[in-house]
């Protein structure tokens, strides 16, 4: 089955012909597949399965792996955009390797066993959180008891994991969080007494010694997470893969706890309404007080640098957040129409509603549209070059890491939809930083529209959908029953067929063959101006089930994830048009850009299409 899908040779020449710069496959670890016997509820980037996953994209051609937001989550909020900026989710352990050499098999096979077969057998978020930390602290417990025994096997394990703490500065406060949630049963400090919500040192020393084996067992667990996660990069690198994380914008609680004096008093971060979010969202996410600059700038140097220690690049998840986030008053009893009543933090010198942000503005009144909505994009008409510097600031923090770390500013990825306000697209600029053109959004009836692949730079990323929207499999049925298949398939006719006579034909063949319509959008991907091409796993594997409804608490969130037998199913997939052809969507896009390269090309396009 693996022959089947290796064409990496094929795709590699055919991108580069295309001046396709990234293909890079997207997945957030809960979503891996798990092997035999490693099985808890859950999917990790670290197990067997994940392995398998990743081999299988290398044989296919992609050449990265964006993962999402990789932190701690909580056992009533499985979404990674809500988990820690520093720790890394305990979720993600790799189990079934503690019973390895290279852990001094802490995690015996009886163990790892009774783990397994106590799994519900389908993605399970709630089962997962209490196995994964039962292992875990099972296999530090046996750390310790072996430590006490003398035993020379652990010895090396303890020099590390001591190391290790010593090294990692964040672990302090993210160690010492756990031991307050164990005395509390819960992660919601907001509901801690006043006491311990900012607790005095005493009170510190009391709760992490009657919880020590706690803060052993988490400690222990990112040190594991560590290990695994170097493990993780050596692979990739072999079957050369660039492994991209995620940066978001808001942080956890466990991340909030006693740095109050970081966030900007009586204002959280949301989303203002946007054709995305008609309605906007509020996020609740506190915002960094730019009052306090050395302390925030030191904050969001120490995670991005701890990130680019551990990857190859990050996607920046809505950059808007680090240049001109949206606030809205809190505590008003009415969030929802708290942010849509919200201002942009630095350029409301005179919005009515909050005069506490005159003082922060960056923009001046008379570079303000009153005219346009607050969250309009073109609500600021013009800035000059320092304030522009100004706003980029945070941003700035990010991409100097990147250059720091020996990456390229480029490897900055930002994720920017439907909204860019005028001092994002300065500092994007000016920074050479594109954007997203989600093209399952793109609007038939505006030639103008950002999500359309033709209105794309190529310094932009272009997918089909992302975890945020519905897979392909979806909007395929959904544009059948609203009517919109002919159109789109006209539009990607326009787009496909160098020869205008052509294209009539072509949209009727579109239109009346879901399989040539779903091509048809892959192709798209590839014929330009983008060069950076990024595929969400559901499109990849053509799954009809959504992984996440934005802006709605809903128990079917973060759920999706492949079963142990995704080559099997990927090939079944394919072969009836249900699932990313790579090789016959690059030759259509390759036949797209005329009769001269595709005649310059012949050889190529015919091996692709006979992969």
């Amino acid at each position: 089955m693996g022959a089947r899908v290796s064409s990496r040779n094929l795709v590699q020449d055919a991108l580069r012909a295309l001046g396709i710069e990234q293909l890079v496959l997207s997945i957030h670890d809960a979503s891996f597949p798990s092997a035999e016997g490693e099985d808890t509820g859950r999917g990790s980037p670290y197990a067997r399965g994940g392995a398998a996953l990743l081999e299988l994209a290398g044989e296919m051609g992609f050449d990265g792996i964006l993962l999402g937001p990789q932190g701690e989550t909580s056992i009533g909020n499985p979404s990674p955009y809500d988990g820690s900026v520093f720790s890394k989710s305990v979720l993600s352990v790799a189990l079934a390797e503690l019973g390895d050499a290279r852990f001094a098999g802490l995690l015996s096979r009886d163990d790892l066993a009774a783990i397994v077969a106590r799994s519900p057998g389908a993605p399970d978020y709630a089962h997962a959180f209490k196995v994964q930390h039962e292992g875990v602290a099972t296999a530090a417990q046996k750390l310790r008891k072996r430590l006490r025994a003398g035993d020379p096997a652990v010895t090396p394990i303890a020099e590390e994991l001591a190391a290790f703490e010593r090294d990692a500065a964040w672990l302090v406060h993210d160690a010492r969080f756990e031991t307050f949630l164990a005395e509390h049963g819960h992660d919601d400090w907001r509901r801690w007494p006043e006491a311990d919500r900012a607790p005095s040192d005493a009170r510190i020393a009391e709760v992490e010694h009657r919880f020590r084996d706690v803060r052993h067992a988490y400690v222990f667990g990112q040190w594991v997470l560590h290990v695994q996660h170097a493990a993780l990069r050596d692979r990739t690198r072999a079957l050369g893969l660039r492994l991209y994380g995620d940066l978001q914008v808001g942080l956890s609680l466990r991340d909030r706890w006693a740095r109050g004096a970081l966030f900007l008093p009586g204002y959280l971060m949301g989303a203002p309404p946007s054709r995305t979010n008609p309605e906007g969202q509020p996020w609740g996410y506190p915002v960094l007080d730019p009052r306090k600059r050395a302390a925030t700038e030191a904050f969001v140097r120490a995670r991005v640098t701890k990130l680019f220690a551990e990857l190859d690049a990050l996607r920046v998840d809505h950059p808007h957040g680090l240049v001109c986030p949206w606030v809205y008053q809190a505590e008003t009893g009415d969030d929802l129409r708290a942010v849509q009543r919200g201002a942009r933090l630095f350029e409301s010198p005179n919005e009515d509603g909050h005069p506490a942000l005159a003082g922060l503005a960056i923009a001046r009144p008379d570079q303000i549209d009153r005219a346009a909505a607050p969250y309009d994009d073109a609500r600021v008409r013009d800035l000059d070059e320092a304030q522009v510097d100004a706003y980029a600031r945070t941003l700035d923090i990010v991409t100097d890491a990147a250059t720091t770390s020996g990456r390229a500013a480029s490897d900055v990825v930002c994720e920017v939809l439907s909204t860019c306000p005028e001092p994002l697209r300065r500092v994007l600029g000016r920074r050479g930083l594109g954007r997203f053109r989600v093209t399952q959004k793109a609007k038939m009836d505006d030639p103008r529209d950002v999500y359309r692949s033709e209105n794309a730079e190529p310094r932009d990323w272009i997918m089909i959908g992302n975890h945020d929207t519905e897979p392909l499999s979806r909007v395929l049925e959904r544009w059948e029953r609203e009517g919109a298949i002919g159109a789109r398939a006209a539009y990607l006719a326009a787009r496909l067929s160098p020869d205008p006579s052509g294209r009539e034909a072509l949209a009727r063949d579109l239109a009346d063959d879901a399989r040539k319509l779903r091509r048809a959008m892959f192709a798209d991907l590839f014929v330009g101006p983008a060069a950076h091409v990024l595929v969400f796993f559901a499109d990849l594997f053509g799954e009809r089930e959504i992984y996440n409804r934005p802006g709605v608490v809903d128990d079917a969130n973060w759920r999706l994830r492949l079963p142990a037998g995704f080559r099997a199913l990927y090939e079944e997939r394919r072969a009836r048009g249900e699932a990313l052809d790579l090789p016959a969507a690059l030759a259509m896009a390759m036949r797209a850009r005329g009769e001269a390269f595709a005649r310059a090309h012949a050889a190529l396009i015919d091996a692709l299409e006979g992969a």
